[in-house]
C-alpha cells in the first residue's frame, strides 16, 4: 500500500505537457546551454528567473546537446590537469 502511494506521488509530478514551437532551442542550443550550466546555475542563485534548462525544447536533440555541453567541462578538467 505505501509503495503504491509512493510511486503515484512520484507519477503524478513527473509528466510536463509539450508544447512543440517552430523555434524551440534544438541541438546547437543544448549545447551552448549544457556548457553555460555552470553559470546559469549560479546566476539562478540570485534570480529565479534564470534557467538552467530550456523548456519547452525540441526534445531529444536538445538533451543530447546539452549533455554533451555538460561533459565539456570534464575534457576540459582534464585537459587542464596534465
Amino acid at each position: 500500500m505505501i509503495l503504491t502511494t509512493l510511486l503515484l506521488a512520484l507519477g503524478a509530478c513527473a509528466t510536463q505537457p509539450y508544447a512543440p514551437t517552430p523555434d524551440a532551442p534544438g541541438f546547437l542550443s543544448g549545447l551552448l546551454h549544457g556548457f553555460l550550466s555552470w553559470f546559469a546555475m549560479a546566476a539562478h542563485v540570485f534570480s529565479p528567473e534564470i534557467r538552467v534548462y530550456a523548456y519547452p525544447n525540441d526534445g531529444g536533440w536538445y538533451d543530447f546537446g546539452f549533455l554533451l555541453g555538460i561533459t565539456a567541462w570534464g575534457g576540459i578538467a582534464a585537459a587542464m590537469s596534465d
